[in-house]
């Protein structure tokens, strides 16, 4: 027990300490998890040893990993889930997954069935639970990008997770996955269509959960914990995936209580995960992290890292292109979108979890895989600066400008560079006007409300930049009219 309370120790002082390291960098770009993940793995058997696995961390892992999927699971919106955006969203996650079977398969990494499922499947996947409280924290809620993040992002974290019950449970066929799942999930629809009942009826019981959900006893708060551990342990012993059952009890836990008393329960559930639980889901999953094996398969690590973004943030950028509900987007906010979408660092620890438990992916494969996920979410705000830069280039118009006349392609060039340096100039500088203000935000959150922002401190925007954004359009408008005045 002392080993253990020690080791609890050493993993709660490192989450200290990483979110301490993460509130340091300007506008938060880097979430949380990262750190976890990194000191996890530097603190793990692998690197200095401080901590190792035990049965109760274990335990304590499972009930963070758990919390985590089904807050996520109690986000979820049917109704947007089954609207226009949500089936736009389930096409999107069904293109990233048809890419990256092809894309495992042309790699040829010798792999299972189940292995190269695995390996897909953490190709296509959004941590949308992650999200949630990002898109809260950073004001995105109401935006168009909160609005994506919503329905493809939320496809992304639901559609993978119905795939790994289905694919990760070797001990039986595909249509003995399909056929527990169903029913499980038929399980899961009459505990929900029950427990409203049950609420709407007014037994015993029911009042007695809600009189007693703000006093000592916590009613709601056991009894979804309750709800909770059984679906944990019920899908253990079905051998389905356990965020399965954390999404299962987020969604009849929404059905049950849709209303602002689910929100106040929500948030204690919140507060108790974050303190303790989630931390340690992250530290203890990523102990098994080993720099050695990501070392001496550095191709791998690249690779995944290139097809993340490739097999998951494009296709994401593309659909919002081709879907009409989605086009006017701004070119800035739809890169935004994409990149949150491609966040899939907390999904892809669960997944490799239970691809080695499963014994479709080595230990080594799954250091890699985790590794990548944390690099690619490192190198999206340096990959949102480059977008934002060739943005405001106006590349494909400069494209059409020098193909209709090749000789002025210089100064078509010339031009364009000239308004991305001032475009740059001007973001740089109402970014350092609203850092003033206490207003910060990452480069990606930045383009996500940079028209709500540009709305709400426009006479202060104003004030600062030699140009705004209408004299820039301008600038544009009589830089066209004199380059077709040279024109013969």
């Amino acid at each position: 027990m002392a080993e253990q309370l020690t080791i609890l120790a050493a993993m709660l002082a490192v989450v200290v300490c990483s979110s301490f390291a993460a509130s340091l960098i300007p506008g938060r770009p880097i979430p949380e998890v990262v750190f976890f993940v990194v000191a996890g793995a530097v603190m793990g058997p692998h690197c200095l040893g401080v901590i190792h696995e035990t049965a109760g961390l274990a335990l304590l892992s499972r009930l963070g990993m758990g919390i985590l999927f089904l807050i996520a699971g109690y986000e979820l919106d049917l109704r947007e889930l089954t609207g226009r955006a949500g089936r736009h969203g389930a096409v999107c996650w069904a293109v990233c997954m048809a890419l990256a079977c092809a894309a495992t398969l042309a790699l040829g990494l010798g792999l299972s069935t189940a292995g190269t499922a695995a390996f897909a499947i953490a190709l296509t996947t959004t941590a949308y639970g992650t999200l949630v409280p990002i898109v809260r924290d950073r004001q995105l809620a109401g935006t168009a990008v909160g609005a994506v993040i919503e329905s493809y992002g939320a496809m992304g974290e639901l559609l993978p997770v119905v795939a790994m019950s289905v694919m990760l449970s070797p001990q039986r066929s595909m249509g003995a996955n399909i056929a527990v799942l169903l029913g499980f999930l038929a399980l899961c629809v009459i505990v929900a269509i029950q427990g409203q009942r049950v609420r709407d009826w007014g037994g015993r019981l029911a009042r007695w959960i809600s009189d007693n959900a703000e006093t000592s006893s916590q009613a709601t708060l056991r009894t979804t914990l309750l709800l909770l551990v059984g679906l944990l342990a019920l899908a253990a012993m079905l051998d389905l995936d356990a965020v399965l059952a954390a999404f299962a009890a987020g969604f009849i836990l929404r059905h049950v209580l849709p209303d602002e008393s689910g929100q106040r329960l929500i948030g204690k559930i919140e507060v108790m995960g974050n303190g303790l639980f989630v931390p340690v889901f992250f530290v203890y999953s990523a102990m098994g992290i080993d720099f050695a094996s990501v070392g001496a398969n550095p191709a791998l690590l690249a690779t995944f890292v290139g097809l993340l973004l490739l097999v998951r943030a494009l296709p994401v950028g593309m659909c919002l292109q081709a879907f009409p509900e989605t086009r006017p987007m701004p070119a800035g906010e739809k890169v935004a979108a994409s990149l949150y979408c491609t966040m899939a660092l907390p999904l892809i620890v669960a997944l490799t979890e239970a691809a080695t438990g499963a014994g479709a992916m080595s230990d080594a494969m799954a250091s890699v895989l985790v590794t990548a996920g944390a690099l690619t979410v490192l190198v999206i705000p340096v990959i949102t600066n480059v977008s934002r830069v060739a943005i405001a280039a106006h590349p494909v118009e400069a494209a059409r400008e020098i193909a209709e006349r090749p000789e002025t392609a210089r100064d078509v060039i010339r031009e364009h560079h000239e308004l991305m340096r001032e475009a740059d100039q001007l973001f740089h500088d109402e970014r350092a006007q609203l850092r003033k203000q206490g207003v910060r935000l990452s480069a990606a959150d930045f383009l996500a409300q940079a028209e709500q922002i540009r709305r709400d401190h426009r006479e202060d925007l104003r004030r600062i930049n030699e140009h705004s954004r209408e004299e820039l359009d301008e600038i544009r408008r009589r830089r066209g009219r004199e380059r077709n005045a040279r024109r013969p």
